[in-house]
């Protein structure tokens, strides 16, 4: 499965579609849910930064670029309000239109090597993502992170309402942990060299600790523990308070049904 097996044209699109736009010679994406009428309400980087990590600015580039020209169609963005809404051309900024999927099927989720594409996860009827991606426009989804609070989370909390609540987990998108995973898997596999001296060995073991840990970060997959279904009301509840009302996560479909 390659990273262009998820485009679709602008016609198919729907309110409520998580779509997304490779960045960076495909290094990384910017995510967004689409609302109708050509405008899609996404989380950038303006206002406050995340952890000012190298990777952080490596990855400037994610988001739309911004042109010299204001575009008259799309709102600009309050002083230390990430969350924006945007035309889809500027969303886009002359990239490729790709629609994130949900429930898709382990054996599917594991053939997609690279992660930010799809999750096993369920997504909410269409007029409750638009709700939740409306309320955060105008309310907010906390400070840019680019491991714990982008805009792959937060597209995703749109369509799910699904949140990592453990502060030192990662968030709830695939290509975070996709970054950190390869790495970690040929740190983790390094002990599987005692059962092989054969180089594709030590490449397939490195391979199968990289996909176990990309099911086992998926926040659809059931083995997290740290996930819970939180309302947009309660999320903003949270971030201006610290307190949160927890509502138990849905029952999640057992594979291949």
């Amino acid at each position: 499965m390659g990273l262009l097996s998820n485009r679709v044209d602008r016609a198919s699109l729907k309110p409520g579609d998580h779509i997304y736009s490779w960045k960076a010679a495909y290094v990384y994406a910017h995510h967004g849910i689409y609302i109708g009428d050509d405008q899609v309400i996404h989380f950038t980087r303006r206002g406050r930064e995340g952890a000012g990590t190298v990777l952080d600015f490596l990855l400037v580039s994610s988001g739309p670029s911004q042109s010299l020209v204001p575009c008259e169609t799309c709102t600009p963005p309050e002083e230390g309000h990430g969350v924006v809404s945007s035309c889809l051309n500027c969303f886009l900024s002359n990239g490729i239109l790709y629609r994130f999927e949900y429930s898709v099927t382990p054996a599917l989720f594991l053939a997609k090597a690279r992660g930010g594409t799809c999750t096993l996860a369920v997504s909410d009827p269409s007029d409750v993502v638009v709700h939740r991606a409306k309320y955060l426009l105008e309310n907010g989804f906390g400070c840019y992170n680019v491991f714990k609070n982008n805009c792959e989370d937060f597209a995703i909390y749109c369509k799910t309402g699904l949140l990592v609540l453990e502060q030192g987990a990662i968030g709830q998108g695939g290509q975070a942990v996709s970054i950190v995973g390869g790495p970690l898997a040929a740190v983790l596999s390094t002990p599987l060299r005692l059962l092989t001296t054969n180089i594709y060995g030590m490449a397939a073991s490195a391979v199968v600790v990289y996909c176990v840990s990309r099911y086992a970060a998926d926040i659809g997959s059931g083995v997290r523990r740290d996930v819970v279904k939180v309302s947009a009301e309660d999320l903003t509840r949270r971030l201006s308070t610290g307190l949160l009302q927890v509502i138990e996560p849905p029952s999640l479909p057992a594979p291949g049904s």
